[in-house]
């Protein structure tokens, strides 16, 4: 058993875990290896000549301190019930400790994963509030912007000790949603038939208004909020848990 950077060789390998994990077809696929992924942002478990099990971060910041986003955590269905999660995350934490990261913060796809990640140090740091809305009668005023510029703007928009999540996690982003900004508000929407907007951050009643100025009857939101635990995080110092987590690949 080997834990490493994967090399070269094996991308093709962890597209087709992927893939299995988690089903998302070859140009979602295509788009993550291209502009989401880096050699240097992996970890993965290689038994055999063969890739087992993986896991990705992409860069954050909460406080001025570096902070992982781990996401895609997966083992190959040969491999799973043998411990390959647990030995991969720890790896993980130790390795990013040693390259300065302050902490590690993870989005549960599923609830019951909350108890999982309990079990290798993560507690539950972040809420978010979930609605669902009709477009109401006037559209309000909205402009398209680019990842750089939400970024700037996310942070006069961030409620206070959230994470900064700027960079390469905003540019792949910008691969699966458009970011919009308001006079008094950002969103995020993701592309698609169903309008599922996974940030939206200022003013909350301006919810009716952006569906009718993106033309769509009905959407769903993802808010700040208390209402639904979100975000886990793994302190690697002493760090203090963020309070807001906003923007996940679901």
């Amino acid at each position: 058993m080997k834990v490493d950077y994967p090399s070269p060789e094996q991308i093709d390998s962890l597209r087709s875990l992927w893939q299995e994990a988690f089903g998302d077809d070859d140009a979602f696929l295509e788009q993550f290896f291209t502009c989401g992924f880096a050699p240097d942002r992996c970890r993965c478990i290689t038994i055999d000549g063969e890739i087992a099990a993986a896991l990705y971060w992409f860069d954050c910041s909460y406080q001025g301190k570096p902070l992982a986003y781990l996401y895609g955590v997966a083992t190959a269905k040969a491999h799973r019930g043998k411990g390959l999660c647990r030995i991969l995350t720890e790896n993980t934490h130790s390795h990013l400790k040693y390259l300065g990261y302050a902490g590690a913060v993870l989005v549960p796809a599923e609830e019951r994963l909350f108890e999982m990640y309990g079990k290798m140090g993560y507690a539950p740091c972040t809420s978010v509030s979930e609605f669902d809305c009709h477009a109401g009668d006037t559209p309000v005023a909205l402009r398209s912007i680019d990842a750089g510029e939400y970024g700037r703007l996310r942070r006069e928009f961030l409620p206070e000790n959230g994470v900064l999540q700027e960079g390469d996690n905003l540019n792949f982003m910008q691969k699966l949603a458009q970011f919009y900004a308001g006079e008094d508000f950002l969103a995020a929407v993701y592309r698609g038939e169903k309008c599922f907007i996974p940030e939206l951050l200022g003013n909350m009643d301006a919810a009716p208004g952006i569906l009718a100025a993106l033309h769509k009857n009905k959407g769903h939101f993802r808010t700040p909020g208390a209402e639904k635990p979100f975000a886990m995080y793994h302190p690697l110092s002493d760090l203090p848990a963020p309070e807001y987590f906003g923007l996940a690949f679901d």
